[in-house]
């Protein structure tokens, strides 16, 4: 069992850059397929960015060229670098973990997950 819990959130201006890190407990962000979700009010959770165990990629269409998952192994942090941000891009993001093979995209196929850090972009 893995505990997650995301850091980072915040208000920023459109264009700008956020830093969203999600640290692991309990076990390795490296033992599962770690996951970036975010859900904005009134709409239901989206996709965002996935990285396999073996470290491979893979991002929604809506944020490829602007948002980058990454993992560090020696802090067991999984993180979201957000660039060129957008007011749409305005919602509660969250960190999940995932035991299956492949790229899983859709939220049930993930067992943990954190709680959420708040994105807010300001036009």
């Amino acid at each position: 069992q893995v505990h997650l819990v995301e850091s980072g959130g915040g208000l920023v201006q459109a264009g700008g850059s956020l830093r969203l890190s999600c640290a692991a407990s309990g076990r390795t962000v490296s033992s599962y397929v770690m996951g970036w979700f975010r859900q904005a009010p009134a709409k239901e959770r989206e996709f965002v960015a996935v990285m396999t165990m073996s470290g491979g990629l893979y991002s929604a269409d809506f944020v490829k060229g602007r948002f980058t998952i990454s993992r560090d192994n020696a802090k067991n942090t999984v993180n979201l670098q957000m660039s060129s941000l957008k007011p749409e891009d305005t919602a509660v993001y969250y960190c999940a973990a995932s035991s299956s093979w492949g790229i899983p995209r859709a939220g049930v196929e993930y067992t943990y997950w954190g709680q959420g850090t708040q994105v807010t972009v300001s036009s």
